[in-house]
């Protein structure tokens, strides 16, 4: 991610989120969403996806346990450190592969 991409627009909320900081703020950013309220009801699968794609090239996967708390904050669930999604995380992407 280049400097250009860690600047955030003014009106970001995204950095206040936990486990939020401004490298994932940029993640988020490259795929269209810079405030909090975007991420309410959307797929953590789908937006790592598409976060993927966009930088070309599969992201580490400790990525979407981020995202997951990031939504799960949104939608007004208590903050919690990135790592408690690691479990759900695996059993999501376990499921998702066996389905494929």
């Amino acid at each position: 991610m280049n400097a250009q991409d860690r600047r955030l627009p003014a009106e970001s909320d995204l950095t206040e989120l936990v486990n939020v900081g401004r490298a994932v703020a940029g993640y988020f950013e490259r795929i269209g969403i810079t405030r909090s309220a975007q991420l309410t009801g959307r797929d953590p699968i789908e937006l790592y996806e598409r976060m993927s794609a966009a930088c070309g090239e599969a992201l580490d996967p400790c990525l979407l346990d981020t995202i997951m708390s990031a939504v799960d904050q949104a939608e007004g669930r208590p903050a919690r450190p990135w790592w408690h999604y690691t479990p759900e995380r695996k059993r999501l992407l376990t499921a998702t592969n066996e389905d494929a």
